[in-house]
């Protein structure tokens, strides 16, 4: 464990960010799993309602550099193109 004044500070404030990050995390996963979940029961517009949401919690989770903007921008275009198949279909 960390024993000068700094250091001390520094695993406090990790563990905050660790916490908050910890719910940007659960937070865009859930929104993942509810657009999977829509186009699995092929509930279109249900599976565009949410797509919508995921995108901009995704966006906002990259944006606070919680996941990288690469791995979000992959995240938004693989869900897309999901609910894009039901709607073709």
């Amino acid at each position: 464990m960390a024993t000068h004044k700094s250091a001390i500070k520094r695993a406090k404030q990790n563990e905050a960010k660790r916490l908050r990050n910890m719910s940007s995390k659960t937070k865009t996963k859930k929104a993942v799993k509810d657009v999977r979940a829509a186009v699995a029961e092929n509930s279109e517009d249900k599976a565009r309602e949410n797509l919508k949401k995921a995108v901009s919690i995704i966006q906002k989770t990259a944006s606070k550099g919680v996941i990288h903007k690469k791995k979000a921008s992959r995240k938004i275009s693989r869900l897309a193109r999901q609910v894009n198949q039901i709607t073709s279909s």
